[in-house]
């Protein structure tokens, strides 16, 4: 059988995580001999691309949301400050540890390779919440966009049972229907219901497994909007290294360097007023620093070694 994995990804050491079957293939998941990761999601997942709409993602846009197989094999990972939104390497590149040296990456040269088609603000589908800007690719036509272009290529050299998809989603959802005159139980339920008819979409592809992600605390994030908004709560998340900061390294967790986009600012952030990067919890009053994206992806490394069926 497949494997379907969830888990709050900042519980990190301790993953409040569940894995159950997915029916109809017969594939055993095995971490260590995944040979492809292929991601969707927004700027938590996102990586730059050198066909990619600028500060978005790794290939197109919904200006031009089609591409070629040449224009995908021979697109390269981006890494330098704004190559993520963490201003650094984010959780999929140092889980695959793909695109992290600075400068340019192919995902043919890495294994596992990095397929990356997240996009930075993205929601789940117009259906629910307007689209950022008129070039964002929401998730529904992200997966749109794979069918028809992304895996017509890929299917010819991956091995699908040895590939994971993973989907990072929702933070944007959250945000935007903040101010929605709805029952919000009833509104996310059916966003998450629209979510796993994604889901099955790719599934019937031939993918066997998926790795799903929670939010984390935005309760506790920096600026935090008015406590009415349907933000989730203590009762929700598991804070993880929130709680235990100095384990981790950290030293603030309560706010960001607010010249966190100045080009000198992992050299001289003491200029700033400011201290350095790897110190901060937050990267800004949405996003996580690369540091945690790095505990993170080794943390969820060893939570996919202990599910994997051998």
């Amino acid at each position: 059988m497949g494997r379907l994995i969830r888990l709050s990804p900042l519980a990190l050491l301790a993953f409040s995580a569940s894995a159950a079957p997915l029916r109809g293939k017969s594939s055993e998941f095995i971490w260590a001999s995944t040979k492809a990761l292929i991601a969707f999601g927004d700027s938590y997942t996102y990586v730059q691309g050198t066909r990619g709409y600028v500060n978005s993602t790794f290939i197109g846009s919904q200006l031009d949301i089609s591409y070629t197989p040449q224009e995908l094999l021979t697109d390269l990972i981006v890494q330098n400050q704004t190559g993520t939104a963490e201003g650094g390497p984010n959780w999929i590149e140092y889980l695959t540890r793909c695109g992290l040296k600075p400068g340019y990456t192919s995902p043919l040269t890495c294994e596992p390779q990095l397929w990356d088609f997240a996009f930075g603000g993205a929601d789940i589908s117009v259906d629910f919440t307007p689209l950022h800007h008129n070039w964002t690719v929401s998730l529904e036509n992200q997966v749109k966009q794979f069918i028809s272009y992304g895996n017509p290529v890929l299917e010819n050299f991956l091995d699908k049972k040895k590939t994971l998809i993973a989907i990072w989603i929702g933070i944007n959802d959250i945000g935007d229907s903040a101010k929605y005159a709805v029952n919000f139980p009833t509104f996310y339920n059916t966003l998450q219901n629209h979510l796993f008819s994604l889901v099955s979409s790719l599934y019937s592809l031939g993918y066997p497994n998926f790795l799903f992600f929670n939010l984390p605390p935005l309760n506790r994030r920096p600026g935090l909007i008015d406590s009415a908004n349907p933000l989730p709560n203590a009762t929700m998340i598991d804070y993880g290294i929130l709680d235990e900061p100095a384990k981790y390294g950290f030293v603030n967790t309560t706010n960001y360097c607010a010249a966190y986009n100045q080009p000198d600012i992992l050299t001289d952030p003491e200029e700033y007023g400011c201290l350095p990067q790897d110190e901060y919890f937050w990267f800004n009053s949405g996003h996580m620093t690369s540091h945690v994206h790095k505990i993170l992806a080794g943390a969820l490394e060893e939570f996919l070694e202990k599910n994997s069926r051998r």
